[in-house]
């Protein structure tokens, strides 16, 4: 039972403690192309789904027979979950859309795989980035300026933590994992006994009937809430990096269900995730170039989506340790829109399969 512990309890309260420290303002201060970028990276796994699939429906019709829990776009929903949020968004995306957990581990390895030979190349990029920005004709004047807002941001917000700090934090943690499981009752029950669209197994809109995603989405919404409150300076004693723990944990559950050799019986799944992956990449470049967006926001906006509050900081900070916090921030914008953003991809990936 420890997936179960770990989806219900756990999944929350790290969402909880991720998004606790978002700072919409700062997000908005880092400028527009900055966002511009991140939501193109967003967008770009959303139509990179549903066109994947359709690209390879006409060379491997047979791929896209699975029914019920084996059908492939619920498998590739959690791929949605992980390349615009992260891994709470990959485990919500299972749960909500019900993938076969014994075939899960063939998504996990086509995300590892393809995500990782992606941020390679992103990283190699930043060697390049001069002639990159040269290309791109950017104006590199606001990294600079980026550099020393969020120093300050980051020193001002340090704090040496006492038992009470983590006593208090992890009270408001589990005291919203238990607002938000008597929350999704109550939403979840009045909307299946009021809509019948809703209550419909087989209707685009019987997601809505699930009561983890109301869970998350309360848990999220509250963490919103609480981040423009004082709540947010716990950020400065770890919050998130206490949600992190809580997220390995899920992942090795989950991964305690997983047979990786299912890839071997489909090895075509990592072609469907290179061309989607190819799919993002190009609407990014595409769209760096027309706003001559500079390559550090093409390389986080893109790693704030696909390596989620792992890799974005790595990369912010491989063009310099003081932006690593503008990878958090973006990555932890990320976790807020990644639901939602996967459940529409995923939505478009069902309709695609069915043609």
């Amino acid at each position: 039972q420890t997936y179960y512990i770990a989806s219900r309890y756990l999944l929350p309260a790290s969402l909880l403690l991720m998004t606790l420290s978002i700072d919409l303002k700062a997000i908005y201060n880092l400028g527009y192309k900055a966002l511009v970028m991140f939501f193109t990276g967003t967008i770009g796994i959303i139509i990179g789904g549903p066109i994947s699939i359709l690209i390879l429906s006409i060379f491997f019709p047979e791929l896209f027979n699975g029914a019920g829990p084996d059908a492939i776009w619920r498998g590739l929903s959690t791929l949605a979950g992980s390349w615009i949020g992260g891994g709470a968004n990959q485990a919500a995306m299972l749960e909500i859309f019900e993938y076969n957990p014994q075939k899960y581990g063939g998504m996990v390895l086509v995300d590892i795989v393809v995500a990782n030979i992606w941020m390679a190349m992103i990283l190699f990029g930043i060697g390049k980035k001069d002639a990159i920005n040269k290309w791109l004709k950017a104006d590199t004047s606001a990294i600079e300026e980026l550099k020393e807002k969020v120093s300050l941001f980051s020193n001002s917000n340090k704090k040496i933590p006492s038992l009470t700090d983590y006593m208090i934090l992890l009270a408001i943690a589990f005291g919203t994992v238990g607002f938000s499981h008597l929350g999704a009752e109550y939403i979840s029950e009045l909307l299946t006994s009021n809509f019948e669209a809703v209550a419909d197994k087989s209707s685009g809109l019987s997601s809505f009937a699930s009561k983890f995603f109301w869970m998350i989405s309360i848990a999220t919404f509250v963490g919103i809430g609480l981040s423009f409150t004082k709540a947010r300076n716990f950020e400065g004693i770890g919050a998130s990096k206490i949600g992190s723990i809580f997220i390995y944990v899920l992942v090795a559950t989950i991964g305690m269900k997983m047979d990786l050799g299912s890839i071997l019986d489909e090895p075509k799944l990592i072609l469907i995730g290179v061309i989607w992956m190819s799919i993002h990449a190009t609407l990014l470049i595409v769209v760096a170039k027309l706003i001559r967006a500079p390559y550090f926001f093409l390389a986080v906006g893109s790693q704030a989506n696909v390596g989620g509050a792992a890799s974005a900081p790595v990369v912010a900070a491989a063009f310099h340790p003081s932006l690593a916090t503008v990878g958090v921030l973006l990555a932890v914008f990320g976790y807020v829109v990644g639901t939602y953003g996967a459940m529409i991809c995923t939505w478009l990936m069902e309709y695609t399969s069915n043609l």
